[in-house]
């Protein structure tokens, strides 16, 4: 079997590099009352795209530290009683993507609620201190601050605010709110149903922000983890601080957020990935102890992966 990684067998056990912060879970458990203290304000906008299958709707609310979050609300039209909804997160300096990409879920009777990360590709605001994009950087935004102030902490509390509107739409089935995403949005997947447990499917495709030292040790820090020997060459040039540093990742690392989900767990892992390593990935998902199962794609990166997309609807559809 094609590697550039561990072996598979080694991979099923490996349980990661990276240093947990001996305060992780209270971190996460005074991040989440942070975010319960945050009113919503929820609002929707009718969007000028519409079809005669289901109303889209531009939907807003304000996240910790006052950012106001964009979305795309789809709801299928003439569904009878509550239906499913599939929360969507998209890969890193992307956005929510086209409305059209959403139908084949609201066609089956889902709703769709697809985030636009903060300062990314889309609508929605980074108030770090300047208005429009930051487009990336963002693992590293805060890495020089006190740990509640990483950029990514937010984002992770973004994705379980969403689950929190979508439990709580009138016409949502809560028992059936479901979440996917590919590379950051596999990780988001992740911090999502870690962060709100009541999400009860899960489907990440090569998760990001697993595993930082793994990637650093593997000469990975490239591409979508550039950013890390770029800090290293700006502010840590003899990796006198590199301890630290690597702690204070530890808390936006999803390998130990795994720990708290709860739903089904469907991950689909590419062994030839140079982008998300397969150790990095499987660092998170050796953690989790609910419900799992993986699909391992052996001569596959971090590219499309065929019938990722037809296994994971049929796996929100299973009663």
């Amino acid at each position: 079997m094609p590697t550039i990684d561990m072996p598979l067998e080694q991979l099923k056990t490996y349980e990661g590099r990276n240093p947990r912060p001996a305060d992780f879970d209270a971190y996460w458990d005074r991040a989440l009352d942070e975010l319960r203290a945050v009113d919503p304000q929820v609002e929707l906008i009718p969007s000028s795209f519409q079809t005669p299958q289901a109303d889209c709707f531009d939907l807003y609310f304000t996240g910790v530290r006052g950012a106001r979050i964009h979305a795309k609300y789809v709801r299928p039209r003439n569904v009878e009683g509550r239906h499913p909804a599939v929360l969507q997160f998209h890969g890193y300096t992307g956005n929510a993507g086209d409305w059209n990409e959403k139908l084949a879920y609201a066609s089956l009777g889902f709703s769709v609620l697809a985030l636009d990360c903060r300062g990314q590709g889309g609508y929605s605001e980074d108030v770090g201190g300047v208005r429009g994009t930051t487009h990336n950087g963002h693992i590293i935004r805060g890495l020089n601050d006190h740990p509640d102030n990483l950029l990514f902490r937010h984002i992770f509390l973004d994705t379980a605010q969403l689950a929190q509107i979508a439990l709580a739409l009138p016409e949502v089935d809560p028992d059936r709110v479901y979440a996917m995403g590919g590379s950051q949005g596999g990780a988001l997947t992740i911090a999502c149903a870690a962060l709100e447990p009541r999400v009860k499917k899960l489907a990440p495709v090569f998760p990001f922000l697993c595993d930082y030292k793994r990637v650093w040790e593997m000469d990975l820090d490239k591409d979508a983890y550039g950013e890390l020997r770029t800090f290293f060459r700006h502010f840590d040039p003899l990796h006198e601080k590199e301890d630290e540093i690597f702690e204070k990742l530890g808390y936006i690392d999803l390998q130990y957020l795994a720990e708290r989900i709860r739903g089904e767990v469907l991950m689909f892992v590419g062994l030839m990935d140079t982008i998300c390593p397969p150790s990095t990935q499987f660092a998170a998902y050796n953690k989790m102890t609910a419900p799992k199962q993986y699909v391992i794609y052996p001569d596959f990166g971090h590219e499309h992966l065929p019938g990722c997309g037809d296994r994971t609807m049929q796996f929100f559809l299973e009663k």
